[in-house]
């Protein structure tokens, strides 16, 4: 075995899910996953934790849906399996499957009657210390456009780092988020349409998401900034390809008012995009602004794991706010869905707090080379 992937276990385990021995674990292995899911096995028995193992197969999730479509069913709260959330202590979920378009063909009116139905078993699942994380695999490799060895590289550069120096790093962006009401980003390119876009963040605490629990952060890798925004005005446009729900989309456009989105068109997937928007009531309404920082992530895979924390980004997400952010007491956006859209602010862009200039052209202001 690779060591880098006993390496990859170890800060999974210690550095991001904080394991403690009597620790209840449940762990998804993707069906070419194996070899990190052995190596997370042998790091937990160490530590003294009890695992229960899932099989993280796509194949699998597709031939039910599409077996429960041929019986015209409606989907119940799986109960079983939100029982065994609400028992666990921590959830690390290893993807890495064979076919990164393995459910292509489901309806997307099964997608969203199967996701509607699931909500319990997610808010069990997001109230333990949960990670997620991949392990490099061929499909992975193929669809970031890579050979599979310089994959490996590009994963384990982003995952094997130094993690708290990171977070101390990304500090001064969550200050300033924390300290700040309004939120505008601005981009003026001849080549793509213009993104004016402003949201509330007043009274909203952002997370350091550096790829540990005990940051609110629950990637592996990470680095970014997130916050939940509310009362978004203003239209943005998305120029980093994506993957939603198997399908690919490109050149999303969104336009809000009264907080939601009233407006939307794609250059590609926009039936997708569609089917998202119409999954519930919270679906057009943003659950984060999240600020890449990153900068070990060097270009952009089609795996919102890596592209969102990607220095030179920000992205914003329709759907479902995390708990971390609202004030105690209250609750950000409710959805069934998280959708991440990313916006690449290298160049013709600036992100404002508070009509001040915190990050012009991928440069922020505590780095030299800013120009305010």
């Amino acid at each position: 075995m690779d060591e880098r992937v006993r390496e990859h276990a170890e800060v999974l385990v210690d550095w991001s899910a904080r394991v403690e021995a009597g620790d209840d674990v449940v762990v998804s292995v993707a069906e070419d996953a194996h070899d990190l899911g052995v190596a997370v096995a042998e790091a937990l028995g160490e530590r003294g934790a009890n695992v229960t193992t899932l099989y993280g197969s796509a194949e699998v999730s597709r031939a039910y849906l599409k077996g429960s479509e041929r019986g015209d069913r409606e989907f119940d709260d799986p109960a079983v399996e939100r029982a065994l959330f609400e028992a666990a202590d921590a959830y690390l979920r290893i993807g890495g499957g064979r076919n990164t378009t393995a459910t292509a063909d489901v309806s997307s009116e099964t997608r969203q009657a199967y996701a509607t139905a699931r909500q319990g078993v997610r808010e069990a699942r997001m109230d333990t210390d949960w990670v997620s994380t991949v392990h490099p695999t061929r499909s992975l490799a193929q669809q970031a456009g890579m050979a599979y060895e310089e994959y490996r590289e590009f994963v384990y550069d982003a995952v094997l780092r130094d993690w708290e120096a990171l977070a101390d790093e990304m500090a001064a962006m969550k200050e300033a988020l924390d300290a700040g009401d309004e939120v505008r980003i601005v981009t003026e390119r001849d080549d793509a349409p213009d993104t004016d876009v402003s949201m509330s963040i007043a009274g909203r605490t952002a997370v350091n998401s550096a790829a540990s629990v005990a940051y609110d952060s629950h990637n592996l890798p990470s680095g970014e900034v997130f916050t939940a925004p509310y009362d978004t005005e203003g239209e943005a446009f998305f120029d980093v390809p994506m993957t939603i729900d198997a399908t690919r989309v490109r050149d999303v456009h969104l336009v809000f008012e009264g907080g939601e989105v009233v407006g939307f068109s794609a250059g590609a997937g926009e039936d997708a995009l569609a089917s998202v928007l119409d999954t519930d009531a919270g679906a057009r309404k943003l659950g984060e602004l999240g600020i890449g920082m990153n900068r070990g992530i060097d270009r952009f895979t089609d795996s919102i794991l890596f592209d969102e924390k990607m220095g030179d980004t920000v992205h914003l997400a329709v759907g479902r706010a995390y708990d971390a952010c609202p004030p105690e007491g209250e609750s950000g956006n409710d959805s069934a869905v998280h959708v991440d859209m990313i916006s690449d602010v290298s160049e013709d862009s600036r992100l404002e707090i508070d009509g001040e200039v915190v990050q012009r052209n991928g440069t922020f202001r505590w780095e030299d080379g800013f120009e305010g």
